[in-house]
């Protein structure tokens, strides 16, 4: 099965880190060009303090079922102190639970990097992960299209 980075007809929801906004912004912005081009026609966005926080408000957006898949957007730039690998460590592992939990997509949009410079120089990762909320997104109405109970016989 190929999937096009076709958005029509699909909603999404991107949830953003406020803390290191001179890199989630650009990323926003990336999300938002790679899913007009794509032809979506609704993305709301949602705005949290942290990466930390991505993961609770992706559970709480998921389980409005309004949306057909999730963008977590976020940066999390290595200091001179474990705080990183927790903070990263977290957001991945709460992101990828409330897909599971949800079976609603939530494309990882996380970047985490050594310095600022790493980061900027990822940006386009936002339009990255779009392109995955959207092809997951697909991917979830095609299974729900050939699973019903008519397909099962």
């Amino acid at each position: 099965m190929e999937f096009q980075h076709d958005a029509r007809g699909l909603r999404f929801a991107i949830v953003v880190s406020r803390f290191n906004g001179v890199i989630t912004d650009p990323m926003l912005a990336s999300a938002r060009r790679a899913l007009e081009q794509a032809g979506a026609e609704q993305a709301q966005v949602f705005h949290v303090p942290g990466a930390f926080e991505l993961p609770l408000a992706a559970k709480l957006l998921a389980h409005t079922h309004a949306w057909h898949a999730i963008i977590a957007l976020g940066a999390v730039i290595r200091g001179v102190t474990p705080h990183f690998d927790f903070v990263a460590a977290e957001a991945a592992r709460g992101l990828q639970q409330v897909a599971l939990e949800t079976g609603v997509p939530v494309a990882f949009g996380v970047l985490t990097t050594d310095n600022l410079e790493q980061a900027e120089a990822r940006i386009d990762k936002g339009a990255d992960a779009a392109l995955t909320a959207i092809e997951m997104a697909r991917f979830s109405a095609s299974l729900l299209k050939t699973t019903t109970p008519a397909a099962q016989s």
